[in-house]
Order: structure tokens, then sequence, then C-alpha cells
């Protein structure tokens, strides 16, 4: 599977691209009121969209040999995706108030950040291990 290392990472980030991308887009529509951000066929659609990210990182972790709860930097990521995916839930589906809906929405997106830039940095620390080093 080695020898197809290059074209799953680039499924991979593409699918992180359209899954914050997504994500961004379904929040300025649900604040703005429009419903489309809500409708099924665009749920689904983040549904796929996210199976297919995750189904590229395993595919990497595979290939790597680098596995959360072993490598430090997996570890973050793996948990803050946990964090961004309560928050996302929070923000679209139970926030009682559109202030924490918002609240909720705008942590959820620097969660996202922050797991970028963890894998980008390849360092638990992420973009505060970069700007020290």
């Amino acid at each position: 599977m080695i020898e197809f290392y290059s074209e799953i990472r680039q499924v991979h980030i593409w699918a992180v691209l359209a899954s914050g991308g997504l994500f961004l887009l379904r929040g300025i529509a649900l604040f703005a009121g429009t419903r489309w951000s809500m409708v099924a066929p665009v749920r689904y659609l983040s549904y796929s969209i996210d199976t297919i990210l995750l189904t590229a990182a395993l595919m990497l972790m595979t290939i790597v040999r680098q596995y959360p709860f072993f490598h430090s930097w997996l570890t973050v990521k793996v948990l803050l995706l946990v964090v961004y995916i309560l928050l996302g839930y929070y923000a679209f589906w139970k926030a009682p108030t559109r202030t924490i809906q918002v609240g909720a929405w705008t942590m959820a997106l620097l969660v996202y950040a922050f797991i970028f830039s963890i894998a980008r940095a390849h360092h638990p620390l992420g973009v505060f291990y970069t700007l020290a080093g």
C-alpha cells in the first residue's frame, strides 16, 4: 500500500479542506437564517466527506506506522477531533441561544485550525511549536 501513499495523502488533504470548508459555509448559512445548511442532502454530504477523510487517515496511519496514543502529535489530533465534533454538534443542534451557538461554532473552527497546524508541524503544539522554534 506504500505505493499509494502520495495519492491517499492528497485525498486526505482535500477531504480535510472540504470538510472544514463545508462546516464554515454551513455555519455562515445557519446564522444568516437560510435553511439549506440543515437539509438532509447537505448533512449527508458532510458525513460522506468526513468518512472519506477518516478512511484516508486510517490508511495513512497504517502505511507510516504512526498511531494515536503512541505518537503524541496524533494523540492530540484525535483528542481534539473529538472536541471539534462535540462543539460542531452543539453549535448546530443543541445550543440554547444564538450567542452560544455562534460561540461553539467559532470555537470549533479554532480547534479545526489548531488540528490543521498540528498536522503540518507533526508536533502536539502545532503552530505554537513552529512559532517558538
